[in-house]
């Protein structure tokens, strides 16, 4: 082979193996952290939300009666309070912050399960209840993409805490089950009449066939602007 030939050939294999590298490298990164490039979109989503969020807290606060002054009339207070505050959202607004302890997460929750909502943090189903209503709360989020909130969703226990806070007040849940389902599985999204918040995520990761599902048992609340846990049994 010619001396002209042979090196644009080498260099062109030279550029295959940097590519093959590369790509590679990205897959791992992806893999084992998160997609930084959504990550940064997502960061600055979540920080709109945050400010959004203050304002909106608030403001809904200031409609709010004076705290109650036992179990049964501060859940029925934050049972109005959460049809008061669903009549305020808007797909793609902030409807709460929720912690899980063992993930190391802290994040606001948006309104909205659809691909642009999703993509500013883990959405909230709009059909499902919000803390307080007795109902089930479904909330989804990614695990590669987007700050990928609930990339170690399978590392939850049973037993693990989480809150979730909204204007009215902060709703403590424990996790007790964790299980998979088929994408197209729409069960999950039925109200069984009990409080549960329903945390999914895509199974296995980087595909979509199935759902990875952590249900978490409400077990105490305590109202907006007080130190007072009320427990679940006290709802009454």
């Amino acid at each position: 082979m010619r001396r002209d030939v042979r090196r644009p050939v080498r260099l062109f294999g030279t550029l295959l193996i940097a590519v093959g590298f590369l790509t590679l490298a990205w897959v791992v990164v992806v893999w084992r952290w998160e997609d930084p490039f959504t990550a940064i979109q997502t960061y600055f989503s979540q920080r709109h939300l945050h400010a959004s969020y203050d304002r909106r807290s608030i403001a809904f606060m200031r409609t709010l009666p004076p705290p109650a002054k036992n179990a049964s009339g501060a859940w029925r207070e934050a049972a109005r309070a959460a049809r008061s505050y669903d009549a305020t959202l808007k797909t793609g607004s902030p409807v709460g912050r929720l912690r899980i302890g063992r993930l190391g997460l802290d994040i606001y929750v948006v309104e909205g399960t659809d691909h642009e909502s999703l993509k500013k943090g883990p959405g909230h189903y709009v059909e499902s209840g919000l803390p307080g209503q007795g109902r089930l709360i479904y909330v989804a989020g990614h695990r590669t993409t987007y700050l990928a909130p609930f990339a170690h969703i399978n590392d939850i226990r049973d037993g693990d805490y989480m809150t979730l806070e909204v204007p009215y007040g902060t709703f403590e849940y424990r996790a007790v089950h964790h299980y998979i389902v088929a994408s197209d599985d729409l069960a999950v999204l039925r109200n069984t009449g009990k409080e549960i918040l329903r945390l999914q995520a895509c199974h296995p990761r980087f595909f979509a066939t199935n759902r990875y599902i952590v249900d978490a048992e409400l077990v105490s609340f305590t109202p907006a602007g007080t130190s007072v846990l009320y427990p679940a049994r006290s709802r009454g």
